[in-house]
């Protein structure tokens, strides 16, 4: 089983929120493929990295992840840089681990 995790910024680079709308439209979509969805939006995340040795970033994130028996990275792999461009970022992250049901 593949657990594929993607983090959704609040906001562009410009610091403007990006809608409720946004978020549900990604939400149905996976939804829909998948047969379901888990999201983690009610306290957001936060992420920090150097851009600089001087300058560090961060972003408030939401995680929405599914779970999926076969890994089509083609899809993957498009969906991605649909979602970057769609949420106007120069890098998304969308990543997968293999689990193990109990």
């Amino acid at each position: 089983m593949h657990l594929i995790q993607i983090l959704l910024p609040l906001y562009d680079n410009e610091g403007k929120p990006f809608t409720q709308d946004e978020f549900l439209k990604v939400r149905d979509e996976l939804s829909e493929r998948f047969g379901g969805i888990t999201t983690y939006m009610r306290s957001p995340a936060r992420g920090l990295w150097k851009e600089t040795k001087d300058t560090t970033v961060h972003d408030d994130i939401v995680i929405y992840e599914v779970m999926t028996e076969a890994l089509d990275r083609a899809w993957w792999t498009k969906y991605r840089k649909q979602l970057t461009a769609s949420f106007r970022q120069a890098l998304l992250i969308v990543r997968v681990s293999e689990v193990e049901l109990l």
